[in-house]
């Protein structure tokens, strides 16, 4: 026994002896993918928080019956994906009662085309502070699909979040994890059928909702490009340029405001929604700073009357942006000030 298992193996000892700290010791380790992984099954960073900490109690109240058949890693994610097929069971019936009153039109101003969808996720959050080189250390398994920084994206997430939660789970773990058809039917506690089934359902859902070409024609980020194109972006919004910024668009981009669950898509409808939801026929100025979400570039807003010189600018949300060939092929606009905190924004922002 090398000196690394046998260290292992007496930390295990200590949890389950009822060392509070050496189970700490013990899990911390798999605490950032885990976290992860509760956001891609539940799209919220602050569900994905709730069920952590859900995950980390049930694995206490379980470590003295760890027998060790599996490594504790595998069975951290056992507790953690069953914890987020229990949330989403309970939290569902809450979320479709939620949803009428989400959608009501009639609450947006008029002048808006028709959205092409009502049903996007009102839950969706942004996932802070999470570049490529910065996610989980844990290398995928064999039978991954998906590359690290395609897994995190926004649009991947979002697209996860029309699918059942046992397909999500199953999408989940064997492409994205790499976890092989047999041990995901042992860590769901599956038959070998269930799970094939489940995730031949799951994967054709998904290429619905998922660009096929994914990332694969962003600019990397930091780039020269990348910043060539957000610098422009930085400088139509803030002046308010409606025709420069649709021109940086895509003729399919899509365009969402959670937690509205209303989706539109194309130039014409982004044209609609910057005049009369964002800039509001010129009244309004805004501010934005850069931060990174999902791995792609994200901005704080904040937004004062154009009309009115203002020594300081109030929060209005955060933009994430899915960037293309040398086009935006997404923006998510998300209206809830609350997520600031999560990228070390102020409230408020005062004149430069």
């Amino acid at each position: 026994m090398t000196e690394q298992v046998q260290a292992a193996a007496e930390l295990l000892a200590r949890a389950q002896a009822g060392d509070g700290d050496a189970f700490g010791e013990l899990t911390e380790p798999f605490r950032r993918e885990l976290h992860l992984h509760c956001y891609r099954m539940l799209g919220s960073v602050h569900d994905a928080e709730d069920v952590l900490q859900e995950t980390m109690l049930a694995a206490w109240r379980a470590i003295e019956r760890f027998e060790g058949r599996a490594s504790v890693r595998f069975w951290l994610y056992r507790i953690a994906t069953n914890q987020c097929l229990n949330a989403l069971r309970g939290r569902g019936m809450s979320r479709a009662s939620a949803r009428p009153a989400a959608s009501a039109g009639q609450a947006l101003p008029p002048g808006l085309p028709a959205p092409a969808t009502d049903r996007e996720p009102v839950w969706l959050q942004p996932y802070p502070d999470t570049p490529a080189d910065e996610l989980p250390d844990a290398s995928p398994g064999p039978e991954a699909r998906y590359e690290a920084r395609e897994a995190i994206s926004l649009a991947f997430v979002a697209a996860l979040q029309h699918l059942p939660p046992r397909q999500r789970a199953t999408l989940v773990l064997r492409d994205v994890l790499g976890y092989r058809a047999a041990e995901t039917a042992d860590l769901l506690g599956w038959t070998l059928d269930s799970v094939n089934s489940s995730l031949r359902r799951a994967r054709a859902a998904l290429a619905e909702n998922v660009p096929a070409a994914g990332l694969a024609q962003a600019p990397l980020p930091g780039s020269a490009a990348e910043r060539a194109m957000l610098a422009r972006f930085t400088d139509a919004f803030e002046r308010g340029d409606v025709e420069t910024l649709v021109a940086m668009l895509t003729d399919d981009t899509w365009l969402t405001m959670p937690p509205w669950p209303l989706g539109y898509r194309g130039g014409y409808a982004a044209g609609c929604l910057l005049s009369v939801l964002v800039f509001r026929g010129g009244t309004r100025r805004f501010r934005l700073v850069p931060v990174r979400a999902n791995g792609q570039p994200a901005f704080g807003c904040y937004v004062s009357d154009a009309r009115e010189p203002a020594l300081v600018s109030q929060a209005a949300g955060l933009i994430v942006l899915d960037l293309g060939r040398g086009h935006i092929a997404g923006v998510a606009r998300f209206l809830d000030n609350g997520l600031l905190p999560l990228f070390g924004l102020p409230e408020t922002l005062r004149a430069s």
